[in-house]
């Protein structure tokens, strides 16, 4: 994906995919098609260590904190952008009983980090939260499970244009129905899916029963 890049919201009907599968096709498109495409998954490690954070989110109900309303495994969607799944919170803080302010906090495992994967997810929790609320969000949260950090991440014009162009992208890869080729990159070694994928297969020089010499 070109950085920077604005892609339209998607005209016509189109079906929805889960948010998460934005995170997962910035992290490996091939990724993303094996699970979305193909239905396959596989959990190790890093993804279990995922799914036990996100346990507190992922119950459904509210609290109040520091003034903002926490609202935990909210559905979101959008109709114009194909997309739907569950925001691990959103803070609102209402005035005459409608929500005047929001703002989506993504819980995440790891350490403190700025991957553009996770910054397009938030951002397209915000971009629903926008189309449900008929208000603007400038921001958001994404919290790191290992530092117990938050970083706050704005929606610029930049970031958005990058979530729009991503979930074009992705669309059209899922719509297509094909799979990538492997492509060895280094967050291969963590992947659950590593052993189905054999990355290191592309490396494999192929050899013809005829091949001159």
């Amino acid at each position: 994906m070109t950085s920077g890049t604005v892609s339209a919201p998607l005209s016509g009907k189109v079906e929805a995919v889960p948010l998460s599968a934005l995170n997962q096709f910035l992290y490996c498109s091939r990724r993303a098609a094996l699970i979305h495409s193909e239905g396959i998954f596989i959990s190790n490690e890093h993804t279990l260590r995922g799914d036990l954070n996100h346990e507190h989110a992922d119950l459904p109900g509210f609290e109040h904190r520091a003034g903002w309303k926490l609202l935990r495994a909210l559905p979101v969607w959008s109709d114009r952008l194909g997309l739907n799944g569950k925001a691990d919170i959103v803070e609102v803080r209402e005035t005459g009983g409608r929500v005047a302010e929001a703002r989506p906090v993504e819980y995440k495992s790891g350490k403190k980090s700025k991957w553009l994967n996770d910054r397009v997810q938030l951002c397209a929790q915000a971009l629903c939260l926008e189309e449900m609320l008929g208000i603007a969000i400038p921001e958001g949260m994404i919290f790191h499970a290992k530092s117990q950090q938050r970083t706050r991440v704005d929606f610029d014009a930049g970031l958005r244009g990058e979530t729009l162009e991503a979930n074009r992208q992705l669309h059209a890869l899922l719509a297509d129905g094909t799979v990538p080729a492997a492509e060895p990159k280094p967050q291969c070694e963590g992947c659950s899916l590593h052993d189905v994928c054999l990355p290191e297969s592309a490396r494999s020089r192929r050899f013809h029963l005829f091949e001159a010499s």
